[in-house]
Protein backbone atom coordinates (compact mmCIF):
# COMPACT_ATOMS: atom_id res chain seq x y z
CA UNK A 1 0.00 0.00 0.00
CA UNK A 2 1.42 3.42 -0.91
CA UNK A 3 1.94 5.76 2.03
CA UNK A 4 1.85 9.53 1.67
CA UNK A 5 2.27 12.43 4.09
CA UNK A 6 -0.95 14.26 4.94
CA UNK A 7 0.22 17.62 3.58
CA UNK A 8 1.27 16.07 0.29
CA UNK A 9 -2.00 14.18 0.01
CA UNK A 10 -4.00 17.33 0.67
CA UNK A 11 -2.10 19.29 -2.01
CA UNK A 12 -2.61 16.44 -4.46
CA UNK A 13 -6.31 16.31 -3.60
CA UNK A 14 -6.60 20.09 -4.11
CA UNK A 15 -4.86 19.85 -7.48
CA UNK A 16 -7.14 17.04 -8.64
CA UNK A 17 -10.29 18.82 -7.50
CA UNK A 18 -9.24 22.14 -9.03
CA UNK A 19 -8.35 20.51 -12.33
CA UNK A 20 -11.68 18.69 -12.17
CA UNK A 21 -13.73 21.88 -11.98
CA UNK A 22 -13.67 23.01 -8.34
CA UNK A 23 -13.02 26.64 -7.48
CA UNK A 24 -9.70 26.87 -5.58
CA UNK A 25 -11.27 27.76 -2.22
CA UNK A 26 -13.86 24.99 -2.57
CA UNK A 27 -11.10 22.54 -3.49
CA UNK A 28 -9.13 23.55 -0.39
CA UNK A 29 -12.09 23.02 1.95
CA UNK A 30 -13.00 19.71 0.33
CA UNK A 31 -9.45 18.38 0.37
CA UNK A 32 -9.09 19.24 4.05
CA UNK A 33 -12.29 17.34 4.85
CA UNK A 34 -11.26 14.27 2.85
CA UNK A 35 -7.74 14.05 4.26
CA UNK A 36 -9.10 14.52 7.80
CA UNK A 37 -11.04 11.30 7.25
CA UNK A 38 -8.00 9.47 5.86
CA UNK A 39 -5.90 10.58 8.83
CA UNK A 40 -8.43 9.03 11.20
CA UNK A 41 -8.51 5.76 9.28
CA UNK A 42 -11.95 6.45 7.77
CA UNK A 43 -10.84 5.72 4.22
CA UNK A 44 -14.46 5.27 3.13
CA UNK A 45 -14.88 9.05 3.40
CA UNK A 46 -11.42 10.06 2.27
CA UNK A 47 -9.73 10.77 -1.05
CA UNK A 48 -11.29 7.74 -2.72
CA UNK A 49 -14.29 10.06 -3.17
CA UNK A 50 -12.40 12.45 -5.48
CA UNK A 51 -13.14 10.71 -8.81
CA UNK A 52 -16.85 10.70 -8.00
CA UNK A 53 -16.77 14.36 -6.92
CA UNK A 54 -15.13 15.31 -10.22
CA UNK A 55 -17.72 13.26 -12.06
CA UNK A 56 -20.50 15.05 -10.14
CA UNK A 57 -19.11 18.39 -11.31
CA UNK A 58 -19.07 17.22 -14.94
CA UNK A 59 -22.65 15.92 -14.67
CA UNK A 60 -23.95 19.10 -13.07
CA UNK A 61 -24.82 17.26 -9.84
CA UNK A 62 -22.43 19.56 -7.97
CA UNK A 63 -21.48 23.17 -8.67
CA UNK A 64 -18.50 25.10 -7.38
CA UNK A 65 -17.51 28.72 -6.99
CA UNK A 66 -20.69 30.25 -5.63
CA UNK A 67 -21.18 30.98 -1.93
CA UNK A 68 -24.27 29.43 -0.29
CA UNK A 69 -27.11 31.90 0.23
CA UNK A 70 -28.94 32.64 3.47
CA UNK A 71 -32.62 32.24 2.59
CA UNK A 72 -34.18 32.48 6.07
CA UNK A 73 -33.17 33.66 9.53
CA UNK A 74 -35.49 33.35 12.51
CA UNK A 75 -34.05 33.76 16.02
CA UNK A 76 -31.50 31.00 16.56
CA UNK A 77 -32.39 29.32 13.24
CA UNK A 78 -30.73 29.95 9.88
CA UNK A 79 -31.51 28.26 6.57
CA UNK A 80 -28.93 28.37 3.80
CA UNK A 81 -29.27 27.15 0.21
CA UNK A 82 -26.07 25.73 -1.23
CA UNK A 83 -27.13 25.62 -4.87
CA UNK A 84 -25.53 22.13 -5.08
CA UNK A 85 -22.25 23.42 -3.66
CA UNK A 86 -19.57 20.99 -2.41
CA UNK A 87 -20.68 19.52 0.89
CA UNK A 88 -17.67 20.84 2.76
CA UNK A 89 -18.48 24.39 1.68
CA UNK A 90 -22.12 24.25 2.71
CA UNK A 91 -21.47 22.51 6.02
CA UNK A 92 -18.57 24.79 6.94
CA UNK A 93 -20.86 27.78 6.47
CA UNK A 94 -23.52 26.00 8.56
CA UNK A 95 -20.93 25.53 11.33
CA UNK A 96 -20.15 29.25 11.29
CA UNK A 97 -23.83 30.28 11.33
CA UNK A 98 -24.77 27.82 14.08
CA UNK A 99 -21.79 28.83 16.23
CA UNK A 100 -22.60 32.54 15.90
CA UNK A 101 -26.22 31.95 16.90
CA UNK A 102 -25.16 29.82 19.86
CA UNK A 103 -23.04 32.67 21.21
CA UNK A 104 -26.10 34.94 21.08
CA UNK A 105 -28.97 32.59 21.92
CA UNK A 106 -27.25 29.67 23.69
CA UNK A 107 -28.17 27.42 20.79
CA UNK A 108 -27.88 27.73 17.03
CA UNK A 109 -29.47 25.60 14.32
CA UNK A 110 -28.44 25.94 10.70
CA UNK A 111 -30.15 23.96 7.94
CA UNK A 112 -28.00 23.57 4.83
CA UNK A 113 -30.25 22.53 1.98
CA UNK A 114 -29.26 21.68 -1.59
CA UNK A 115 -25.63 20.93 -0.83
CA UNK A 116 -23.79 17.80 -2.03
CA UNK A 117 -22.06 14.88 -0.35
CA UNK A 118 -20.62 16.13 2.95
CA UNK A 119 -18.20 13.33 3.82
CA UNK A 120 -17.28 12.55 7.43
CA UNK A 121 -19.61 14.77 9.46
CA UNK A 122 -17.43 14.42 12.56
CA UNK A 123 -15.18 16.99 10.87
CA UNK A 124 -17.85 19.63 11.40
CA UNK A 125 -18.78 18.74 14.98
CA UNK A 126 -15.09 18.65 15.91
CA UNK A 127 -14.83 22.21 14.59
CA UNK A 128 -17.63 23.25 16.94
CA UNK A 129 -16.04 21.44 19.88
CA UNK A 130 -12.81 23.34 19.17
CA UNK A 131 -14.83 26.51 19.79
CA UNK A 132 -16.01 25.16 23.15
CA UNK A 133 -19.46 24.28 21.82
CA UNK A 134 -21.36 21.02 21.81
CA UNK A 135 -21.92 20.12 18.17
CA UNK A 136 -24.47 17.96 16.40
CA UNK A 137 -24.49 17.39 12.65
CA UNK A 138 -26.63 15.25 10.36
CA UNK A 139 -26.87 14.80 6.62
CA UNK A 140 -29.41 13.29 4.23
CA UNK A 141 -29.27 12.02 0.67
CA UNK A 142 -31.10 9.81 -1.81
CA UNK A 143 -32.11 6.25 -0.84
CA UNK A 144 -29.14 3.94 -0.25
CA UNK A 145 -30.43 1.72 2.55
CA UNK A 146 -33.36 -0.64 2.87
CA UNK A 147 -36.36 -0.12 5.12
CA UNK A 148 -36.91 -3.04 7.50
CA UNK A 149 -39.16 -5.60 5.85
CA UNK A 150 -38.79 -4.17 2.32
CA UNK A 151 -36.55 -4.90 -0.66
CA UNK A 152 -34.38 -2.32 -2.37
CA UNK A 153 -33.26 1.16 -1.36
CA UNK A 154 -35.71 3.29 0.60
CA UNK A 155 -33.77 5.49 3.05
CA UNK A 156 -30.55 7.47 3.25
CA UNK A 157 -27.76 6.23 5.50
CA UNK A 158 -28.05 9.59 7.32
CA UNK A 159 -24.67 10.21 9.00
CA UNK A 160 -24.96 11.60 12.52
CA UNK A 161 -22.23 13.11 14.68
CA UNK A 162 -22.15 14.54 18.20
CA UNK A 163 -19.05 16.15 19.67
CA UNK A 164 -18.62 17.29 23.27
CA UNK A 165 -15.67 19.53 24.19
CA UNK A 166 -13.58 18.52 27.19
CA UNK A 167 -12.46 22.02 28.11
CA UNK A 168 -8.90 20.80 28.59
CA UNK A 169 -7.50 21.44 25.14
CA UNK A 170 -7.56 17.71 24.40
CA UNK A 171 -9.58 15.93 21.75
CA UNK A 172 -13.36 16.12 22.16
CA UNK A 173 -15.56 13.12 22.79
CA UNK A 174 -16.63 12.55 19.21
CA UNK A 175 -19.34 10.20 17.96
CA UNK A 176 -19.58 9.83 14.18
CA UNK A 177 -21.88 7.13 12.85
CA UNK A 178 -24.26 6.11 10.12
CA UNK A 179 -27.80 4.82 10.55
CA UNK A 180 -26.85 1.92 8.29
CA UNK A 181 -25.00 -1.18 9.43
CA UNK A 182 -22.05 0.32 7.59
CA UNK A 183 -21.31 3.44 5.56
CA UNK A 184 -21.62 3.11 1.78
CA UNK A 185 -18.01 4.28 1.53
CA UNK A 186 -16.90 1.06 3.22
CA UNK A 187 -18.49 -0.89 0.38
CA UNK A 188 -16.52 1.34 -2.01
CA UNK A 189 -13.36 0.77 0.03
CA UNK A 190 -13.89 -3.02 -0.09
CA UNK A 191 -14.17 -2.81 -3.88
CA UNK A 192 -10.93 -0.81 -4.04
CA UNK A 193 -9.16 -3.29 -1.78
CA UNK A 194 -10.55 -6.36 -3.57
CA UNK A 195 -12.13 -7.66 -0.37
CA UNK A 196 -15.41 -9.29 0.55
CA UNK A 197 -17.76 -7.68 3.06
CA UNK A 198 -19.25 -9.24 6.21
CA UNK A 199 -22.74 -10.69 6.11
CA UNK A 200 -25.13 -8.21 7.70
CA UNK A 201 -23.83 -5.14 5.90
CA UNK A 202 -25.99 -5.29 2.79
CA UNK A 203 -28.44 -7.22 0.63
CA UNK A 204 -28.51 -8.09 -3.06
CA UNK A 205 -31.31 -7.38 -5.52
CA UNK A 206 -33.31 -10.36 -4.23
CA UNK A 207 -33.07 -9.26 -0.62
CA UNK A 208 -30.50 -11.92 0.28
CA UNK A 209 -27.33 -11.20 2.30
CA UNK A 210 -24.52 -9.88 0.09
CA UNK A 211 -20.83 -10.52 0.77
CA UNK A 212 -19.58 -9.49 -2.68
CA UNK A 213 -19.42 -5.67 -2.68
CA UNK A 214 -20.15 -5.66 -6.42
CA UNK A 215 -23.54 -7.31 -5.83
CA UNK A 216 -24.80 -4.87 -3.19
CA UNK A 217 -28.28 -3.55 -4.00
CA UNK A 218 -28.96 -1.83 -0.67
CA UNK A 219 -27.32 -1.34 2.70
CA UNK A 220 -29.01 -2.69 5.81
CA UNK A 221 -30.11 -0.39 8.65
CA UNK A 222 -28.29 -0.74 11.95
CA UNK A 223 -30.25 -2.48 14.69
CA UNK A 224 -33.14 -3.30 12.39
CA UNK A 225 -36.24 -1.18 12.92
CA UNK A 226 -34.32 1.20 15.22
CA UNK A 227 -32.00 2.15 12.38
CA UNK A 228 -34.89 2.56 9.95
CA UNK A 229 -36.78 4.74 12.40
CA UNK A 230 -33.78 6.93 13.20
CA UNK A 231 -33.02 7.40 9.51
CA UNK A 232 -36.62 8.37 8.79
CA UNK A 233 -36.61 10.99 11.54
CA UNK A 234 -33.29 12.47 10.43
CA UNK A 235 -34.83 12.92 6.97
CA UNK A 236 -37.66 14.79 8.68
CA UNK A 237 -35.26 17.07 10.60
CA UNK A 238 -32.66 17.58 7.90
CA UNK A 239 -34.69 17.64 4.69
CA UNK A 240 -38.43 18.03 5.26
CA UNK A 241 -38.05 20.71 7.94
CA UNK A 242 -35.55 22.59 5.77
CA UNK A 243 -37.92 22.73 2.80
CA UNK A 244 -36.04 20.30 0.56
CA UNK A 245 -37.54 16.84 1.07
CA UNK A 246 -35.55 14.06 -0.58
CA UNK A 247 -36.82 10.57 0.29
CA UNK A 248 -40.55 11.15 -0.23
CA UNK A 249 -40.16 12.72 -3.69
CA UNK A 250 -37.70 10.02 -4.77
CA UNK A 251 -39.91 7.14 -3.64
CA UNK A 252 -42.92 8.68 -5.40
CA UNK A 253 -40.98 9.29 -8.62
CA UNK A 254 -40.90 13.08 -8.52
CA UNK A 255 -37.11 13.53 -8.37
CA UNK A 256 -33.92 11.51 -8.37
CA UNK A 257 -32.05 12.67 -5.28
CA UNK A 258 -30.43 15.54 -3.46
CA UNK A 259 -28.35 16.34 -0.38
CA UNK A 260 -29.06 18.32 2.79
CA UNK A 261 -27.22 18.94 6.04
CA UNK A 262 -27.99 20.25 9.50
CA UNK A 263 -25.70 21.68 12.17
CA UNK A 264 -26.71 22.36 15.77
CA UNK A 265 -24.40 24.22 18.14
CA UNK A 266 -24.97 24.47 21.89
CA UNK A 267 -23.13 26.78 24.30
CA UNK A 268 -22.57 24.98 27.64
CA UNK A 269 -22.70 28.28 29.56
CA UNK A 270 -26.35 28.66 28.52
CA UNK A 271 -27.17 25.83 30.93
CA UNK A 272 -25.02 26.80 33.89
CA UNK A 273 -21.43 27.30 34.95
CA UNK A 274 -19.13 26.23 32.14
CA UNK A 275 -16.41 24.99 34.50
CA UNK A 276 -18.88 22.68 36.23
CA UNK A 277 -19.94 21.22 32.88
CA UNK A 278 -16.38 20.47 31.87
CA UNK A 279 -15.66 18.96 35.28
CA UNK A 280 -18.55 16.53 34.85
CA UNK A 281 -17.50 15.70 31.30
CA UNK A 282 -14.06 14.85 32.65
CA UNK A 283 -15.47 12.76 35.49
CA UNK A 284 -17.70 10.72 33.17
CA UNK A 285 -14.90 10.22 30.66
CA UNK A 286 -12.54 9.10 33.41
CA UNK A 287 -15.12 6.69 34.82
CA UNK A 288 -15.62 5.06 31.41
CA UNK A 289 -11.89 4.68 30.89
CA UNK A 290 -11.59 3.13 34.36
CA UNK A 291 -14.16 0.39 33.69
CA UNK A 292 -12.89 -3.16 34.19
CA UNK A 293 -11.97 -4.40 30.69
CA UNK A 294 -12.97 -7.82 29.45
CA UNK A 295 -9.63 -7.97 27.65
CA UNK A 296 -6.82 -6.06 29.44
CA UNK A 297 -5.11 -5.46 26.08
CA UNK A 298 -8.23 -3.71 24.76
CA UNK A 299 -9.47 -1.25 27.39
CA UNK A 300 -12.74 0.66 26.86
CA UNK A 301 -12.45 3.64 24.51
CA UNK A 302 -14.51 6.80 24.37
CA UNK A 303 -16.11 7.75 21.05
CA UNK A 304 -13.44 9.24 18.81
CA UNK A 305 -10.41 7.97 20.73
CA UNK A 306 -9.48 5.33 18.18
CA UNK A 307 -9.68 7.87 15.35
CA UNK A 308 -7.61 10.41 17.26
CA UNK A 309 -4.90 7.84 17.94
CA UNK A 310 -4.88 6.80 14.28
CA UNK A 311 -4.59 10.45 13.22
CA UNK A 312 -1.59 10.94 15.49
CA UNK A 313 0.09 7.86 14.01
CA UNK A 314 -0.69 8.76 10.40
CA UNK A 315 0.48 12.34 10.92
CA UNK A 316 3.86 11.01 11.97
CA UNK A 317 4.19 8.06 9.60
CA UNK A 318 2.04 8.95 6.60
CA UNK A 319 -1.38 7.86 5.36
CA UNK A 320 -1.65 4.41 3.77
CA UNK A 321 -3.91 4.22 0.72
CA UNK A 322 -5.59 1.11 -0.65
CA UNK A 323 -4.01 0.05 -3.97
CA UNK A 324 -7.35 0.46 -5.75
CA UNK A 325 -7.72 4.02 -4.46
CA UNK A 326 -4.18 4.93 -5.46
CA UNK A 327 -4.71 3.47 -8.93
CA UNK A 328 -7.92 5.41 -9.53
CA UNK A 329 -6.32 8.66 -8.36
CA UNK A 330 -3.33 8.05 -10.65
CA UNK A 331 -5.68 7.47 -13.58
CA UNK A 332 -7.61 10.64 -12.78
CA UNK A 333 -4.37 12.61 -12.45
CA UNK A 334 -3.23 11.46 -15.89
CA UNK A 335 -6.56 12.39 -17.45
CA UNK A 336 -6.47 15.86 -15.86
CA UNK A 337 -2.78 16.53 -16.39
CA UNK A 338 -2.00 16.63 -12.66
CA UNK A 339 1.38 15.52 -11.34
CA UNK A 340 1.25 12.72 -8.77
CA UNK A 341 3.32 13.21 -5.60
CA UNK A 342 6.19 10.98 -4.53
CA UNK A 343 4.98 7.78 -2.93
CA UNK A 344 2.33 6.89 -5.51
Amino acid sequence: MPTIHANALKEFAKDLLTAGGFAPEDADQTADLLVWANLRGVDSHGVLRIPRYVEMISLGLMTSGKRPEVVRSFGAVTVIDGGKCPGAVGMNMAVDKAAAAARTHGVGWCAARRISHAGAVGYFTQALAAKGLVGIAMTASKPLMSYVGARGEALSTNPLSIAVPTGSGSDPILLDMSTASVALGKIMAAKDAGQTIPEGWAIDSEGNPATDPHKVAALLPMAGAKGSGLSLMIEMLTSVLAGNAVIGPVLTGEKSGGFNGMVLAVAPEAFGEEAAFFAEVGRLAGAIRALDPIDPSAPPLLPGERGAATAQKCTAEGIPLAPGTAKRLQELARSLGVTTPDGF
